[in-house]
């Protein structure tokens, strides 16, 4: 991922000091920096295996690690770009993992200021099942669980919520379980602001089966995400579109039935700064994978990192055609910012600005940040 920096920061899942993975930074010139070797100390006890992370608007990172900790259900952990590091919450803490365990995927900040995310096993096992989690952290490290899944008969509504969480311009989350749901092959669920779990869609593998990242929100308004499996033809995977009411539709088929054009997409949908979509999957011409795009009708936008920072941070502005851009604004509130190529600003948050999205004028006309930037305190 870019940090706020202009620096890019990741994660290794094996390899380092101690063979548990790394937190790393990188130069744009290609220089890289090992920040962190998880499992330093007998037991892991700072977690082993970490799978992602997340720039919050303190400025530092935040990530999960799939094993290790004190119980070996993962942890979730704060590093600084300078590479301090700090053990936030082992996972498998309460009695028979209720709260949930290997975390598969990084958190995300919300509006809120606080970070959610999901465990792929543990809860309160209803109906003697481990579905998984979804909970909320804050930045000091007291953890709630927001939902045990497999609490419905037959785990209608979703079990194995591995991928994560995205959150909407109204607060809400949405996730996807890669299994469960009335059919058996995974769902679409909302999470509401006071907590209630609602599944928006239930797949039943003729339009997608095995959904292995969360959707998220376009600047249309509408979600988008891909599932693993499933779909027309040959069945290996497929692009949908769902609305916050939970219309649901297949817009594309991978190795459908005219053609083969990848296969199994396991990684993140994204919306690139000209409005499409994009992302990378297996198969491809050569059989060893590929990046592809796929256009939803929508303009070009502006992306800002990081999403969320206070007043008086810097923060980058990328998107195209940006020379010669005349002003910045957050939520209607002009800044100050400097055009560093036709493909990045830089600006300052302004004094009164409010959460919203970012716009910046330039000479084709003005574009607008997805998602709306948060101004936190």
């Amino acid at each position: 991922m870019l940090g706020s920096d202009g620096n890019l920061y990741g994660t290794t899942n094996i390899g380092g000091s101690y063979g548990a993975g790394t937190v790393f930074k990188m130069t744009l010139g290609g220089k890289l920096t090992t920040l962190y070797s998880f499992c330093p100390t007998l037991g892991c006890t700072d977690g082993a295996f970490p799978v992602g992370l997340v720039q919050a608007s303190n400025g530092n990172f935040y990530g999960t690690t799939s094993y290790g900790g004190s119980t070996r259900g993962g942890t979730i952990f704060e590093i600084s770009a300078a590479g301090k590091f700090k053990l936030l919450y082992t996972f498998c803490s309460k009695r028979n993992c209720a709260d949930g365990y290997s975390p598969s995927s990084g958190p995300i900040q919300a509006s809120n200021g606080n970070l959610y995310g999901t465990t792929a096993l543990g809860g309160n096992y209803s109906n003697g099942a481990s579905g998984g989690t979804a909970y909320e952290i804050t930045p000091t490290g007291l953890l709630k669980t927001l939902y045990s899944f497999c609490a419905e008969p037959n785990c209608a509504d979703g079990q194995y919520p591995s991928v994560g969480l995205s959150q909407d311009s109204n607060g809400n989350f949405y996730g996807t379980a890669s299994s469960g749901g009335a059919y058996g092959y995974g769902t679409v669920f909302e999470i509401t602001t006071t907590n209630q779990l609602i599944t928006l869609h239930s797949f039943d593998f003729n339009d997608g089966a095995g959904p292995l990242t969360p959707p998220f929100q376009a600047s249309d308004g509408n979600f988008y995400g891909m599932t693993i499996q499933g779909g027309a033809g040959i069945a290996d995977g497929s692009i949908y579109e769902i609305t916050s009411a939970g219309v649901f539709s297949s817009l594309f088929s991978f190795c459908g039935a005219s053609s083969c054009i990848g296969q199994f997409p396991e990684y993140t949908l994204a919306q690139s700064t000209n409005g499409e979509l994009i992302a990378a999957v297996f198969g491809g011409a050569y059989g060893y994978g590929m990046v592809f795009s796929y256009s939803i009708g929508v303009g070009p936008i502006v992306e800002t990192v990081p999403k969320a920072a206070k007043v008086g941070a810097r923060v980058i502005i990328l998107g195209n055609g940006l020379t010669g851009s005349t002003k910045v604004s957050f939520n209607g509130t002009t800044a100050a910012f400097t055009v560093v190529s036709d493909t990045e600003i830089t600006a300052t948050v302004p004094v009164g600005a409010t959460t919203g999205r970012v716009a910046v004028t330039t000479p084709a006309g003005t574009l607008y940040s997805n998602p709306a930037f948060q101004v936190t305190k």
